[in-house]
């Protein structure tokens, strides 16, 4: 293991957090608020610890599996812990602990707060706890597609087992064109939403807020009640639409651009996505007709809103959806489980691997009344490694033990059990709101700091897809990585 390499690297990192901390600077200096001062001492912090870092010595130029492994994982830790500064300086916030739940929710587009009344912050704190979730939807898009092939290995656990369907191959031949690629189609939704949010009456500064929440399917607001407080269809449709579009493998786009409509319109994992989405507001929508809800309208804008948000993980809400009939809660929740698609801003499990797993069930199922067929595994028409199966059972496997293990824990903290699980599947999910206690209308200030760090542990597994902390803290391994 070359470490120097690793801390070189991480120091690159923290040069480029300080340089992505001035917008939030210079808003807060041209509003004139107290937030200033924090500002200018992080990005001190982080240039003096770049710079010191980047000096270190390394004895390879080249980075091996083990080196980029750590350096995904330490990289989101350390931008987090660094990224928290503002916060808990500025007094936005009563502890670190709290600061770093804040930061590391941001970052891992969780969107899952503590902070019981955001409209006391100051702009510039507001400005950037929500650029961080553009930051980590745009990063977790260059580690998974840009960085980790070029490991040597095709990307280890993670990428392998996202690399069914168009994420599989690179976009272009290079690996730095695709990034390229990839962040122009996410700059050009991030402009397009900005650009309807204003026709529809909402100011610049909000209008890219709520954007970097959406495109980076965070969820983070300046207001106490999150998208519902402009109280506009307009407004909530666009940003429901956009959501929708943001848990859609980015590559898809890609096709689009270059003229490939039919292999992207028959993408299988947009078409289940499409399909889950479709059902689930269909549902919901009559649920509520059926129960509090008097206008077909209303009933469609809301469930078509707040399904797009826990489906993406985004995390925004237009109503306290925890009031909700406990059917309509229950489709709620198994969207939590489910997630985005891969290789988009989502988080979750990702529509992908509900697929490949589904396709298990109808081959066993088939083999039950033909034993000697031979059914492989396809996806878009290529079939499956079993080397890939077993990763995403495996992923599968690890997500069930981690949820139940946490959800006890949880547990200790006397809360109930639909606020133990929902805040589990909340973190772990990268969802943000849950149910119970931590519904759309509350935040999770009651747990404990144990519980925040627990929490923060949680999104950062959920974000980095499990495999890439699991094979740091599991080093027995690294050999045969090799």
């Amino acid at each position: 293991m070359d470490y120097g390499i690793v801390v070189k690297i991480l120091g690159k990192l923290l040069m480029l957090e300080s340089v992505l901390m001035l917008p939030s600077l210079l808003i807060a200096m041209q509003r004139g608020t107290h937030d200033i001062k924090a500002f200018i001492i992080t990005i001190l912090i982080a240039l003096i610890l770049g710079f010191s870092f980047n000096r270190v010595k390394s004895r390879e130029k080249s980075i091996t599996t083990k080196e980029g492994l750590m350096i995904v994982a330490l990289g989101w830790l350390v931008l987090s812990l660094v990224g928290a500064l503002p916060l808990w300086i500025s007094g936005g916030v009563s502890s670190y602990v709290d600061a770093f739940f804040e930061s590391v929710s941001g970052f891992t587009t969780t969107g899952t707060t503590i902070i019981e009344n955001v409209e006391i912050l100051p702009d510039g704190i507001l400005f950037w706890r929500s650029f961080t979730h553009w930051i980590g939807g745009m990063g977790i898009l260059v580690f998974t597609i840009s960085i980790l092939p070029a490991l040597g290995i095709g990307g280890f656990q993670i990428f392998k087992a996202e690399s069914p369907g168009p994420v599989a191959g690179k976009i272009a031949p290079k690996i730095a064109d695709t990034a390229k690629i990839l962040y122009t189609i996410y700059i050009s939704i991030t402009i397009t939403q900005v650009l309807l949010l204003l026709i529809g009456g909402m100011n610049f500064y909000d209008s890219l807020v709520y954007t970097f929440g959406t495109v980076g399917t965070g969820g983070f607001a300046t207001k106490n009640a999150s998208v519902g407080h402009y109280n506009s269809s307009y407004i909530q449709m666009v940003i429901g639409f956009f959501m929708m579009l943001s848990g859609i493998n980015f590559s898809l786009y890609y096709m689009l651009f270059k003229g490939k409509w039919r292999e992207a319109v028959k993408d299988e994992e947009m078409k289940l996505y499409l399909i889950i989405i479709g059902a689930a507001v269909l549902g919901i929508m009559i649920n509520l007709l059926m129960t509090s809800y008097n206008s077909i309208g209303h009933a469609f804008k809301d469930s078509f809103f707040q399904v797009n948000s826990i489906m993406t993980t985004t995390g925004y809400s237009t109503t306290d959806f925890n009031l909700w009939p406990t059917f309509s809660k229950s489709i709620l929740f198994v969207l939590m489980l489910i997630g985005g698609s891969a290789g988009s801003t989502a988080g979750g499990t990702k529509v992908i691997r509900l697929l490949v797993n589904l396709k298990l069930v109808k081959r066993e199922i088939l083999q039950m009344f033909h034993p000697r067929a031979v059914k492989p595994v396809k996806i878009n028409g290529k079939i499956m490694s079993q080397e890939a199966i077993e990763g995403i059972n495996a992923f599968t496997v690890l997500y069930m033990m981690i949820f139940l293990i946490s959800t006890i824990f949880i547990s200790l903290e006397n809360v109930d059990m639909i606020t133990a699980i929902s805040s589990v599947a909340a973190t772990l999910g990268n969802i943000g709101p849950g149910f119970g206690l931590v519904g759309p209308a509350s935040t999770f200030a009651a747990y404990s700091p144990i519980a925040k760090i627990w929490f923060s542990i949680l999104m950062l597994l959920g974000r980095l897809e499990l495999f890439t902390i699991i094979a740091l803290i599991v080093p027995t391994k690294w050999s045969r990585i090799n």
